[in-house]
């Protein structure tokens, strides 16, 4: 009896090796079950999200892309507004100094021809006044030169002709003196 339950025993213990059919039968029936519900529900959702995922990156490095042309774009234009700006304030700042050369000039012209008027005029007035005062002095001093010599000579030399005369001659001499002396 002993023997008879050791081999009975055996009989009903199971060997690791050797699957049990029914559990192959469960086990194969939840893993389609499995791969169903994976197929069906998650890897689709999975698949949504990777595409998604995938087009926000591709589509935020085409944005970047897209900011980064517009930002080199308005670099240019900005480069280029600088230059035209400076190009400008150069031309701007070449006519400022041709004007203020050119206004220099007009002011160091007119300076110059009111200061010739001034000393024309200044020339005509002494030149005027030189002739009035030799008027005078011919005047004066002919006037002393015939009161002194009707003292001299003891006559009046009153006569208005003779004294016009006289007063001319002794001028004359004076004048043809004062040139002789003068080359000297």
């Amino acid at each position: 009896m002993v023997n008879s339950l050791v081999v009975l025993a055996a009989e009903t213990e199971h060997n690791p090796i050797k699957p049990i059919w029914q559990e192959i039968v469960v086990g194969g029936i939840a893993f389609v079950i499995l791969c169903y519900v994976l197929m069906k529900f998650v890897f689709p959702q999975m698949e949504k999200t990777f595409a998604a995922r995938v087009d926000a990156i591709e589509g935020g490095i085409k944005r970047a892309e897209a900011a980064q042309a517009e930002a080199n774009q308005l670099l240019e234009q900005y480069r280029a507004q600088l230059a035209e700006a400076r190009t400008e304030a150069a031309r701007i700042r070449d006519e400022a100094r041709a004007d203020a050369e050119g206004i220099r000039q007009d002011v160091l012209a007119k300076a110059r021809e009111e200061s010739d008027r001034i000393i024309a005029a200044g020339r005509e007035q002494l030149a005027a006044q030189r002739e009035s005062i030799v008027r005078d002095l011919r005047s004066e001093v002919g006037t002393l030169a015939v009161d002194l010599a009707g003292r001299i000579v003891g006559e009046s030399l009153a006569d208005e002709a003779r004294s016009r005369g006289t007063v001319e001659r002794f001028i004359a001499e004076l004048d043809s003196a004062g040139s002789t002396n003068g080359r000297r």
